[in-house]
């Protein structure tokens, strides 16, 4: 893959990338920090991508994990102004998108990835490295919980 060719494919990743980080992380400038973190790994990691058809799941791992990373940085850091914000910011979204953001991580990662994105359920087991099975036990029990909470 060139960097012509880079550069479209993450230009048409743009917006997958953006919701895939906001599952995990609930700042803006987070989310932002994460995608270009996870470009820049990718750019320069280009040459570990065995096949250019698994360029999408390989830049969603990569971005997971940089949000893990984030994540883990500020674990103590929250400044009260962000606190206020996000409350603020929950206000503006519908009452689907609130209950699927109060999701436990290991239910809301996978049913926006398969949901929300589009990914299959062969490409959400690479990228969180875990079985098919357990994908499918994962989003049975994210869309019980969420019928729970919405009906």
């Amino acid at each position: 893959m060139n960097k012509d060719e880079f550069t479209t494919r993450v230009l048409e990743m743009e917006k997958s990338l953006y919701c895939v980080s906001k599952t995990i992380l609930s700042n803006d400038e987070d989310c932002k920090d994460a995608i270009q973190g996870t470009i820049l790994k990718a750019y320069k990691n280009l040459s570990d991508l065995r096949q250019d058809c698994y360029f999408k799941t390989w830049m969603t791992r990569i971005l997971l994990n940089e949000c893990y990373d984030i994540v883990k940085r500020n674990k103590y850091q929250v400044p009260y102004e962000d606190y206020m914000a996000d409350l603020e910011e929950k206000e503006n979204y519908s009452e689907v998108y609130i209950e699927i953001q109060n999701l436990e991580e290991k239910y809301r990662v996978p049913f926006v990835l398969h949901y929300v994105e589009g990914f299959s359920l062969r490409e959400i087991s690479r990228i969180l490295k875990t079985t098919e099975a357990g994908i499918k036990m994962r989003l049975l029990r994210a869309r019980r919980m969420l019928r729970e909470q919405l009906f």
